[in-house]
């Protein structure tokens, strides 16, 4: 083994568990201690010298609870409860915490303090300074909506996302807009979107109970990721640079015998997952599960349902957190969607559902024949927006990351279709052919006697669950998987509730066109319903999405089966997408052009990187290590050659030392041949100016080089001594914990 590699190995094996949480403490007595609840906020109003009154607490909570605008004077009021619990708890600056196009999060950092004398400093923190800042936009991607000159940009104060504590900082959850206004961020549009499902499903729901008056969003990720020691890490230069290898043979033992899912969590990474949690209940995120992946190395955390955009808040907030945590336990944590060439990838299953302000889930049947039915329209109207958009949905999870996973036969295929399942599948059968839920049964779950007198009872659902599903019903929500486990989870949820939202406005206008015609209310949901159901059927699919015939059939369909990310983007820029989001008041045209123009240019630097990387590694490691090989084969066989008279087998040695040296040049010519012909397709691309062709250029000239190289280097690995080999083996970095 190199001596580069004996080190990060040898520390690597060195690392010992760390415990993170201080003994006496309780994880479900620190929840949510670092966040600003509305709790705290009321107690601190109430506690203001300058005013006692209750009353006025509860208007400035009622305000914000029910989204509207806070004048000068209650921002004011508001600020200073904030700075009073800030400091309080030991902060000494505040940040505008925002979510730009980078699938990150920014923050800017300033002090509370203000020097008031030559010698006296204040805390001060005024309505102002709550409600907006204004970082510098000008190195934050835009997609041509202004230029670099102009740099000016605002983040604005959301209110409906609680502020929290992080160190000495104070962080305020915020959307980030352009000088014009356009949106920056993810926070504003997936606000916007919100809104518009808010309105749309409340508009549906009061055809079955005017009562209604708010519909919410829910959501619940499940995060996967791979934990790498952070020695090994550091000794591969593309995981740094890319988040993922990009060389590396399979180790003998990978996932083949499923023993990694679910089974027994490491003392060293149980311990950095405690540290975890205890630091997510004391930012409010309500972590409910742990688990091992599939994959060696690979974990999985999931929380409880929250609002979306607050889950979507957590969900970035869990990943820079989990970075951190990761530091200190000597890990690196990898989000990256393939990180392990024949490994699992990771994703990020977006649950999510929709519920109403008398707590009734729109996604689960109901008790009664009105709540069964109310219960079918929201999932037709679903089905029906899922088939009209199948190919944006698939445009809001496309990256070049998320490209390596799906259709990798441990994801969905890049084909979006529903899977229902046979109870609900009947269902929309029987109403198709006219019969109406007064006549049909919906079937519970059911009890199941096992064989054994000591096991209880268990229930068993009305229908199987389909992993093999990008966007499956599994009860009472549905679960995206297909989403990708570095992506913001605001990405699919703007389409997602946008799409809902035009296809529930277009119900409700075609509702009331046939009852003002004379038709009853009743008759008309269900002529509307028996249409739509007969249209989007070709969406609807229950078998397997990873066989070959379902890519041959789903076209056949007439369903999106582009697999080219910089084709797949073009679908936010559809005439059908443009109107859809104009209409719902979620972006304007210019902004999905911006948008489009950031994805694909993110698109290409990303393979940049990855073939400049790779273009590295081979150079400068790859074939020293291989030429200095070939040099001892090369001594190693005129030694041999002066033997073969006198040794028995010598000449079948010979043999086979000039088989591994020709196999050994063959691939370091082919590598350096096809080094060669990246940098100049790479040196074409670039000269292109136009962002999409020049995204199609490194997708369809540059990216497929990076999986012929890699072959090459990869057989070379299997080749040269494991003593000589520079770079950190699969078996090694997947099995180190």
């Amino acid at each position: 083994m190199s001596n580069y590699r004996f080190n990060a190995v040898e520390r690597a094996v060195q690392h010992q568990p760390i415990s993170g949480i201080p003994p006496h403490k309780k994880m479900f007595n620190n929840f949510a201690e670092n966040v600003f609840t509305p709790d705290k906020m009321k107690k601190y109003l109430q506690g203001l010298q300058y005013d006692n009154s209750p009353e006025t607490a509860e208007k400035i909570l009622l305000d914000i609870q029910q989204g509207k605008k806070l004048d000068k004077t209650q921002a004011d009021i508001v600020a200073k409860t904030m700075l009073s619990w800030a400091t309080d708890n030991g902060a000494s600056h505040y940040t505008h915490w925002f979510q730009p196009l980078t699938d990150g999060t920014a923050e800017k950092h300033d002090t509370f303090a203000n020097l008031q004398t030559d010698s006296q400093m204040v805390n001060t923190f005024t309505g102002k300074k709550l409600i907006q800042q204004e970082p510098d936009a000008s190195s934050f991607p835009n997609g041509g909506m202004r230029s670099t000159f102009e740099a000016r940009g605002y983040t604005a104060w959301d209110p409906s996302s609680p502020v929290f504590i992080i160190g000495d900082t104070l962080y305020i959850p915020s959307v980030f807009i352009s000088y014009a206004g356009e949106a920056l961020d993810y926070k504003y549009p997936l606000l916007k979107s919100l809104k518009a499902i808010d309105q749309a499903a409340t508009a549906v729901c009061q055809l079955f109970d005017p009562e209604i008056q708010k519909v919410e969003s829910y959501l619940g990720v499940e995060q996967e990721f791979f934990l790498v020691d952070n020695a090994l890490f550091t000794a591969r230069p593309e995981l740094k640079q890319t988040g993922r290898t990009l060389t590396g043979h399979q180790s003998a033992k990978n996932q083949q015998l499923e023993d990694q899912y679910f089974g027994s969590i490491s003392p060293r990474v149980l311990s950095f997952m405690q540290e975890v949690e205890y630091e997510a209940h004391k930012l409010g995120i309500p972590l409910q599960t742990r688990h091992n992946e599939v994959a060696p190395n690979q974990f999985e955390f999931a929380p409880r349902y929250e609002n979306v955009n607050i889950a979507n808040d957590h969900n970035q907030l869990l990943m820079s957190m989990m970075k951190r945590v990761a530091g200190k336990h000597n890990f690196n944590v990898l989000f990256h969607e393939k990180p392990f060439k024949g490994s699992n990838g990771s994703g990020k299953h977006c649950n999510w559902s929709l519920g109403t302000d008398t707590g009734i889930n729109l996604l689960k049947p109901g008790k009664n024949a009105d709540e069964n039915l109310r219960f079918i329209v929201f999932i037709v109207n679903i089905i029906q927006a899922v088939h009209q958009h199948n190919a944006l949905l698939k445009a809001s999870i496309a990256s070049a990351k998320n490209a390596h996973r799906l259709g990798g036969f441990e994801a969905p295929p890049a084909i979006i279709s529903i899977f229902l399942g046979s109870m609900l599948t009947q269902v929309l059968e029987q109403i198709e052919k006219g019969k109406t839920l007064d006549n049909i049964t919906f079937t519970g779950k059911h009890g199941r006697q096992l064989s054994l007198a000591s096991i209880p009872e268990i229930l068993v659902d009305n229908t199987d669950r389909n992993r093999t599903s990008p966007f499956a019903f599994v009860g009472d929500r549905f679960e995206f998987r297909a989403v990708g486990s570095s992506a913001n989870c605001a990405s699919p949820m703007i389409v997602l509730s946008s799409i809902v939202a035009h296809q529930l406005t277009k119900f409700k206008q075609e509702v009331d066109k046939l009852t003002f015609k004379g038709m009853d209310q009743h008759s008309a949901i269900y002529t509307v319903l028996k249409r739509y159901i007969k249209q989007s059927k070709n969406v609807r699919f229950d078998g397997d999405n990873y066989s070959e015939n379902w890519m041959i059939e789903a076209k056949q369909r007439g369903l999106d089966c582009e697999i080219s990310v910089p084709r797949i983007i073009d679908a936010y820029l559809s005439e059908s997408s443009i109107t859809m989001f104009e209409s719902m008041n979620v972006f304007t045209r210019a902004e999905l052009l911006a948008r489009n123009e950031i994805k694909w240019d993110m698109y290409v630097k990303n393979i940049q990187i990855e073939s400049l990387c790779l273009q590295d590694i081979a150079t400068k490691q790859v074939k020293p290590v291989v030429i200095d090989y070939q040099n001892i084969l090369l001594e190693n066989r005129q030694r041999l050659i002066s033997l073969r008279n006198s040794v028995h087998g010598v000449e079948k040695q010979t043999t086979l030392n000039m088989n591994s040296i020709k196999k050994l040049s063959t691939h370091l010519c082919d590598i350096e041949s096809q080094i060669s012909e990246m940098i100049e397709k790479r040196h074409e691309a670039n000269e292109i100016t136009d962002t999409r062709e020049r995204a199609i250029a490194y997708s369809e000239g540059i990216f497929p080089y990076l999986s012929t190289i890699r072959h090459h280097i990869d057989e070379l690995e299997q080749i040269i001594p494991d003593d000589k080999w520079p770079l950190i083996m699969y078996r090694e970095l997947l099995f180190t914990r």
